[in-house]
């Protein structure tokens, strides 16, 4: 299988032996299903967004990944980055996988997603699949249940000694493993050919024999979350980006493609939240709250940070590069209603850079509140690890000035 690394907001031309033209036409297709979000069709390739991930496409696999302009490290680095960037906001777990071949970008970020939801249902397997009840209407040897007389006269005139009822079944083929099968045999279809497959028959082959559906998003709200079904949560949180991913003949074409992209932007803010909730500095460090300020329409500030009754502070996280600019006049007087409505004395814009940069905070012109310009680097000095510290150095910014 070939693949393709490339960074987020780059340019992918259409060469043989790599995105050929097959890819090209599949991809479009792909695109027009999420309404054009991903990427930008051009005349002789495709220009890449904010969206990191990977896309899978007829033996093609497309790595993009997050870059912060001018940092000089290489795919390499940033593959690993994301990966890190992923598990510690706990949207993807590394296990089991050999950490040389990781770094060796001998795996895909796809095959880590698959390796996951196997091992998670090898574990089902060993631990014992529940049973539930359900409601089946057929034509049975016995009467049980309540006897549809119409479908019973219609199909049984002749056969007098079945009876046509809807009745309740206690076993495994209920809609959770229903899902998990359909997960399997998606990624059995898309790891032929590499060290994923013999372990993904194998699971199959242990797997109990249930009846095939397409899930779909209205599928899972189905879904009751019971102490009973409490062990498959995580199985089928990633069988539900599996499957909702997985874009088999689309718009009547034969191609077979799954695509699991992220929002770069979406996963910075998470993970800056994150960092900060590690810090244990006593804080309520709160994601996403809202406020309503006119007919519905609310605010929200990404991070609110409340150290007590009379102190919050408002952090805004935006994923690009400021290092030779000034913020937007929208993001500025963003930060200044935020600061109204939360009653905060602080707030600032969080940017990701080479380096930690902080010149403190500015008060807005004939106002108490202030606002500052905060760059800080997602490395560890002179090193490809994820530096842990950036919460508390952030934390130490509002606290200082």
């Amino acid at each position: 299988m070939n693949s393709i690394q490339v960074f987020e907001h780059s340019f992918l031309p259409i060469e043989k032996g790599k995105l050929e033209q097959h890819h090209f036409v599949a991809l479009s297709k792909l695109n027009a299903l999420h309404n054009d979000k991903y990427f930008d069709l051009r005349h002789n390739g495709i220009k890449f967004k904010q969206y990191v991930g990977v896309i899978q496409i007829n033996g093609l696999t497309i790595e993009i990944l997050p870059k912060i302009d001018n940092d000089g490290k290489d795919e390499s680095v940033w593959h690993k980055a994301l990966i890190e960037m992923l598990r510690v906001t706990r949207k993807l777990k590394v296990q089991q996988v050999d950490e040389a071949h990781v770094k060796k970008q001998q795996v895909h970020l796809l095959d880590i997603y698959f390796e996951w939801f196997l091992n998670e249902v090898q574990l089902l397997l060993h631990q014992g699949l529940i049973k539930k009840y359900y409601k089946e209407t057929s034509n049975v040897k016995a009467l049980k249940g309540k006897l549809e007389f119409a479908k019973h006269i219609s199909h049984n005139l002749v056969h007098k000694e079945r009876f046509y009822t809807t009745h309740q079944v206690y076993d495994k083929d209920h809609l959770i493993h229903q899902i998990l099968r359909q997960a399997l045999e998606i990624i059995a279809s898309l790891s032929k050919g590499n060290y994923l497959y013999s372990s993904c028959k194998t699971v199959q082959l242990n797997f109990p024999e249930v009846k095939t559906i397409q899930a779909n998003e209205q599928t899972f709200s189905k879904i009751l979350n019971t102490r009973k079904t409490a062990p498959y949560t995580t199985a089928l949180k990633i069988a539900r980006l599996i499957i909702l991913n997985y874009a088999p003949n689309v718009q009547y074409g034969s191609e077979k493609m799954i695509a699991l992209l992220f929002d770069m932007n979406v996963l910075w803010e998470e993970y800056i939240l994150v960092r900060l909730q590690q810090t244990n500095k006593g804080l309520r460090i709160l994601g996403q709250r809202r406020k309503v300020f006119w007919e519905g329409i609310a605010l929200k500030p990404d991070i609110v940070i409340q150290k007590d009754e009379e102190t919050t502070y408002i952090l805004d996280t935006k994923w690009k590069n400021i290092a030779y600019t000034k913020p937007s006049t929208q993001d500025l007087r963003q930060m200044f209603v935020y600061n109204e409505y939360w009653k905060s004395k602080k707030a600032m814009l969080l940017y990701p850079s080479t380096e930690y940069v902080f010149n403190g905070f500015k008060e807005f012109n004939d106002r108490a509140q202030k606002c500052g310009l905060g760059q800080v680097s997602i490395f560890k000095d002179n090193s490809t690890e994820l530096d842990d510290t950036i919460g508390t150095t952030i934390l130490e910014w509002f606290e200082k000035d």
